[in-house]
């Protein structure tokens, strides 16, 4: 089985596609496993074999007009058995590869119609119509495909009504990459650490805003900023002498960060494609063994209460993320414990090695 997975968007490098999804297939079907990727060389990555198409720096509609034509000649070239792709702008590209006889599945990473709804560059009066009418197309266009994986069940939901093999494939940590060793935490000081994406509604200023009520305090702040006049009034806010700001990180540093800190933040604002998604960095701090501030959303008060691993708050209240805060580090023991519950949990449950499985069996039965 010839196998050729395709992103227009993501990197070589992309976690879920590359080291993930890709280097899982290679493994155990003994063969080579091809990503199509944008704006790279052709070579060998983590033993997956990368093919690049060069892209012209474009508007964001004339990129998606082109993405088809350009990644199609590609993905035709290779001659693969099954394509893979995960970008909705390249469901046109999906429907010619069914066409022409190929196995086709389409990887859904974020809630498309609902993500529209957030988008700051659409203007309000086309928010509604354009994510309708997203949502119509995109559910239509699923029928041409052999299956459909999304990032989490509340997606599978959605795809369930209109395709009859649609698997969730959570994004769940890798054991062998983010398996700690254990820290004492009453050895380390008192850090802190977000990781991801950079923005208000990813709660940046709750955090900063948060860091005032504490003395003796360091954020680490890993991640890429949404825009830089986000950066630029960052720097601004008081608190912001408290923020060592890493930005975008590699896994091994990602790894020595959460090795040195106390908590990791995921104090996300109940924006509508936040409520029902499963971020990555949540089970990262889970792995690592370490406390987990969450947002009160229903699926994450399950997910740390149930296993006991840390402090749900209203991430709109700076004065319950500051006392949650407070609490783990007046509070070693028990926040050593939670950690322990939460590294445990992903042991067992919350783990690539056994989502894996279940991208293996959706392959075997295409």
């Amino acid at each position: 089985m010839k196998i050729c997975h395709i992103t227009s968007v993501h990197s070589y490098k992309d976690t879920r596609i590359t080291i993930k999804e890709a280097q899982s297939l290679n493994k155990h079907f003994r063969n080579e496993v091809t990503v199509i990727a944008p704006n790279t060389e052709d070579l060998k990555y983590e033993g997956v074999q990368i093919i690049g198409v060069q892209r012209k720096k474009q508007r964001r509609l004339q990129r998606i007009l082109n993405s088809t034509f350009e990644f199609y000649q590609t993905a035709m070239s290779i001659d693969a058995d099954i394509y893979h792709f995960h970008d909705p702008e390249l469901i046109p590209l999906g429907k010619k590869l069914s066409k022409a006889g190929k196995k086709v599945i389409y990887d859904v990473h974020e809630d498309v119609p609902r993500q529209i709804m957030t988008k700051h560059w659409i203007p309000e009066l086309l928010k509604k119509p354009i994510s309708w009418m997203f949502e119509k197309y995109e559910n239509n266009a699923t029928k041409n495909f052999s299956a459909v994986v999304t990032a989490t069940p509340y997606i599978k939901e959605r795809f369930d009504k209109f395709h009859g093999t649609v698997v969730d494939i959570k994004n769940y940590p890798l054991l062998k990459e983010l398996y700690f060793e254990d820290t004492q935490n009453s050895k380390k000081k008192n850090v802190v650490t977000y990781i991801g994406g950079i923005s208000e509604d990813r709660g940046l200023y709750t955090m900063l805003e948060a860091l005032k009520g504490l003395s003796d305090v360091e954020l680490k702040l890993a991640g890429k900023f949404g825009n830089n006049n986000t950066y630029e009034a960052a720097k601004t806010i008081e608190s912001w002498p408290k923020v060592d700001f890493l930005g975008f990180v590699d896994r091994n540093a990602i790894k020595k960060t959460l090795s040195n800190s106390k908590v990791g933040l995921v104090v996300l604002h109940p924006k509508i494609n936040y409520i029902d998604s499963l971020p990555i960095k949540m089970f990262e701090y889970m792995a690592a063994g370490i406390p987990v501030i969450s947002s009160n959303f229903p699926l994450w008060e399950d997910i740390i209460n149930t296993n006991k691993c840390g402090i749900c708050v209203d991430p709109l209240n700076v004065k319950e993320i500051t006392e949650a805060i407070q609490w783990i580090f007046n509070n070693p023991e028990e926040a050593k414990k939670m950690g322990e519950n939460g590294r445990k949990a992903v042991v067992e449950k919350y783990n690539w090695e056994a989502e894996s499985k279940r991208l293996i069996e959706l392959y075997n039965g295409i």
